[in-house]
């Protein structure tokens, strides 16, 4: 089959389209989204934050970088590119899910603005290479060069396939016949320091079947960990450029650029039927979920680097958990789910969604957290709406940032989010997240109702499938104990139904969502002694806008003997007030303890935190001391 050919048949609607695997992906065009979490989250997204960034893109100059003639104009950080081609990857996924014209206008018009901008030799970027500017390639380390290709190919790539073959997949192919040229075997034995290209090159060799991308993937894959790049004061891990990808055994540096290359490698084992490497990253995310993951499944707990810290280093106050962490996190998840079929996989995408993904946007689309603490010790402030600020700078929801990664990664997760739900393989249809939805392939029809999280109650309807049996897949989440499916208990994991199914049949799987106390491993020394609070898939907070006026809000202690209690949508949690006194020391010889007042306190889903104004916050309460 030709390239022509191949593209002709590439409007699938999949984020990620792997040729081989346990399980097959289904586009954006197959599932659609219903009233309830998710979709009001989509909507969101598409009405409010879609504009936002193209305001914010231009506002910036980000987008007027690409028509600059005097290169001593350009604005924006050496990745500013890069929201460019990941908001187009946005409106690609959101065209394809609603077929839009005035979305599919907007992309056209910034697609013209980008092309034009392209060399003859396929190199795109505006901050190298032309008189004036550093030589192209002239700091692999920070230059984000092969990264910034990657989002283009990958906003190229979501374009051809909720459309087709366009302008702007023509200047990716051009790009990545430029970097094949220039990183080769025969060309530069150089990475970039910050992996995308890699996952970018397998997804454009899996929609034109050109070989060469993949094996230039490869290639970028198997030179990190050799001292490709320059050592730094983080160390080369912090590029993931210290051990051989198939050689390490945990995540460790820069949690995005790990998460990515994991990504990628998974990708390339996939395709190239490697299944070392493939083994390799599969334990490198055992560990790091065991060892190096917060209980809202953010990862990265060191601010200094952006980065995954030693085990069992989780501290709650300096929880960097970074917004596109958590979707570099989804996205590896998501090609081990693919590749292997373990629901476990399924179960950290759902602890990730609903506790990173959906903590970061305000409820108005316009503001957002670049990382996720987990205890916020100070009242924040509130950035002005038209204020860009430092990346971390805002301890609340910002509207811009000076590295803006996190609403674009967000805006194109969002606008893809249907294409996580559901897969088939030969023998069924699976599920693996819940929410209203309609699932319509060529072979299953398929209605999800639920009000989840919020309930526990799942209705799955049989509108149509195959006239001979066939397999309904069903994951059963690892916190959900004493879960039933029409009345009989089940087991947590994957429970498999082959059945003659019939049209109208309806299943009703419930999912246990009372809330529970939760507490740490002991080797994490900064929570050991406290406990948080999760009701089905979701973690719960305190915040002091909860808290009686005359109560310390750090003198709170959780009565680990009493139950928490639904209420309303919070949940309510006894908790006794410790003795609190200023003093000229702050250690002091262990007395026993002394009775309290319990006091009564509401706590709310940690992605509902400071949408109620500035407040102070905890994920992790302390425990009232043994009596």
């Amino acid at each position: 089959m030709t390239i022509d050919e191949t593209l002709a048949t590439a409007v699938s609607g999949m984020p990620v389209a792997p040729t081989r695997g346990r399980l097959r992906p289904l586009g954006v065009g197959e599932v659609t989204l219903r009233s309830g979490f998710w979709q009001r989250r989509q909507d969101t997204n598409s009405a409010h934050t879609l504009a936002h960034i193209e305001r914010w893109l231009e506002k910036a100059g980000w987008l007027a970088n690409f028509e600059l003639v005097d290169v001593g104009d350009r604005r924006g950080r050496e990745f500013a590119d890069t929201e460019v081609y990941k908001y187009l990857e946005a409106l690609a996924w959101e065209y394809g899910r609603t077929r839009d014209p005035e979305i599919d206008n907007r992309y056209r018009a910034i697609v013209r603005r980008v092309v034009a901008a392209q060399e003859p030799d396929g190199y795109l970027n505006t901050l190298y290479g032309r008189p004036g500017q550093a030589p192209r390639y002239s700091d692999l380390e920070w230059g984000h060069e092969l990264y910034s290709f990657g989002y283009l190919i990958q906003a190229a790539v979501a374009r051809a396939r909720t459309y087709g073959p366009d302008e702007l997949l023509e200047a990716a192919l051009r790009a990545a016949d430029h970097v094949c040229a220039e990183f080769g075997p025969e060309g530069r034995n150089g990475i970039c320091g910050h992996a995308e290209i890699e996952l970018a090159l397998v997804e454009l060799y899996r929609l034109t079947g050109v070989r060469r991308y993949l094996d230039q993937a490869r290639l970028f894959v198997e030179r990190h960990g050799h001292g490709t790049l320059a050592d730094i004061e983080f160390g080369r891990s912090y590029f993931q450029d210290d051990i051989a990808v198939r050689d390490a055994d945990v995540f460790r540096g820069h949690a995005v650029r790990a998460t990515y290359l994991a990504a990628g490698a998974v990708d390339v084992a996939v395709e190239t039927g490697d299944a070392g490497l493939l083994d390799a990253v599969t334990r490198q995310w055992r560990n790091t979920v065991a060892r190096r993951t917060y209980i809202t499944g953010g990862m990265g707990s060191r601010h200094q680097d952006e980065a995954f810290g030693e085990d069992f280093v989780l501290p709650p106050d300096r929880a960097y958990s970074e917004t596109c962490a958590g979707v570099g996190s989804v996205l590896l998840s998501w090609r081990l789910l693919l590749a292997h079929g373990d629901p476990r996989y399924a179960d950290l995408i759902e602890r990730t969604l609903f506790n990173v993904i959906a903590t970061s946007p305000g409820d108005g689309g316009d503001r957002f957290f670049y990382t996720n603490t987990l205890h916020q010790r100070t009242l924040g402030a509130e950035p002005p709406a038209d204020v860009q600020v430092p990346r971390a700078a805002s301890n609340l929801r910002a509207p811009w940032f000076d590295v803006s990664c996190c609403p674009t990664n967000l805006a194109r997760t969002f606008a893809s989010l249907a294409a996580y739900i559901a897969t088939v393989d030969d023998d069924g249809l699976q599920i693996h997240q819940y929410t209203s939805a309609v699932i319509r392939t060529s072979a299953y029809h398929v209605e999800i109702d639920t009000a989840y999280p919020e309930d526990g109650l799942v209705s799955i309807r049989i509108v149509a499938g195959p006239d001979t049996p066939w397999t309904l897949s069903l994951r059963v989440p690892a916190w959900a104990s004493g879960a039933t499916l029409d009345g009989l208990p089940i087991s947590r994991g994957l429970v498999q139904l082959r059945r003659d199914f019939t049209a109208g049949q309806v299943l009703q799987l419930r999912l246990p969502v009372q809330p529970r106390l939760v507490t740490g491993d002991d080797r994490i020394d900064a929570v050991r002694g406290a406990a948080a609070v999760e009701r089905g898939p979701v973690v719960y907070c305190l915040e002091s806008v909860d808290v009686p006026p005359d109560v310390a809000f750090d003198a709170l202690r959780l009565d680990p003997g009493t139950v928490p209690v639904d209420a309303d949508g919070t949940v309510l949690v006894t908790c006794r007030p410790a003795a609190a006194a200023d003093h000229d020391w702050p250690y002091r010889p262990a007395t026993p303890p002394t009775d309290a007042t319990p006091v009564r306190v509401a706590l709310h889903p940690y992605h509902r935190w400071a949408r109620r104004g500035p407040s102070t916050m905890r994920v992790w309460i302390p425990l009232t001391p043994e009596r």
